[in-house]
């Protein structure tokens, strides 16, 4: 099997957000990257155990520039065989989508996984795009995914419960929870990574198709009413008069 995954560099969760100019842009400084945790967890284990048990190779692929680089060495770390950098900054979902479709279209890649979503701003259109400009089928939300021949077995959450469906290969699937353990790099893997290809490549000629007009942090929490549970009545005044709830 030939496999791609999709791989992002994201704050880690401690990060504490600031903006700059005049909140028109993150501030990276003093910020702690980590791989996005689902293309990481899910996607990309979920590729090396189907290589481990059906063959072929693993290829990791990001938008961005140097800065990601430690973060692509840490997924051959755990397994992939080799990389690609599109060099390039991240613009929106549409700008990563098309860099990563030009460059796969015609490379023959059986499967393409990304995590179901990137925790940095809860993105999780990449996938969907990509198979779009591919003309491929997309999988969301899989828990699951076993391959035979040249067709897919997969279970993928919908609202309510879960559906089993078949898919002829190729596709891109997006991955969460239960779809594969977490791994850890072991010393060995850590030590093989430094070896492995890391190609950088141009960015296709691509226009975003969005624009950020400002930053806002949500806002805190408010205060806590407790209410003795034995009075009804002032539960129901305050949540007719002043939650506006009823």
């Amino acid at each position: 099997m030939k496999l791609l995954v999709c791989v992002s560099k994201v704050p880690d969760t401690t990060t504490k957000i600031n903006f700059t100019d005049n909140d028109t842009k993150f501030n990276t400084d003093g910020v702690q990257w980590i791989m996005n945790p689902t293309d990481e967890w899910y996607a990309l284990v979920k590729a090396m155990e189907l290589k481990e048990k059906n063959g072929g190779t693993v290829t990791v692929v990001n938008v961005g520039n140097g800065e990601n680089d430690p973060i692509i060495r840490k997924a051959l770390a755990i397994g992939a065989d080799d990389a690609v950098r599109i060099d390039a900054e991240e613009k929106d979902s549409f700008y990563v989508a098309a860099q990563i479709a030009e460059f796969a279209k015609d490379k023959g890649y059986d499967l393409i996984l990304t995590g179901k979503e990137t925790i940095n701003y809860n993105g999780f259109n990449v996938g969907g795009m990509l198979a779009e400009l591919l003309d491929q089928p997309f999988v969301t939300l899989a828990t699951s995914l076993e391959v035979e021949g040249e067709k897919a077995t997969l279970t993928r959450e919908i609202e309510g419960g879960e559906e089993k469906l078949e898919v002829n290969l190729p596709f891109v699937v997006s991955a969460q929870k239960g779809m594969a353990e977490a791994r850890i790099p072991n010393m060995r893997g850590i030590m093989a990574a430094r070896k492995k290809p890391l190609e950088v490549i141009p960015a296709a000629d691509v226009e975003a198709l969005t624009e950020v007009k400002s930053y806002d942090k949500p806002k805190g929490r408010g205060e806590v009413t407790l209410i003795d549970p034995e009075n009804v009545e002032e539960l129901v005044d305050k949540l007719h008069n002043e939650a506006k709830a009823i």
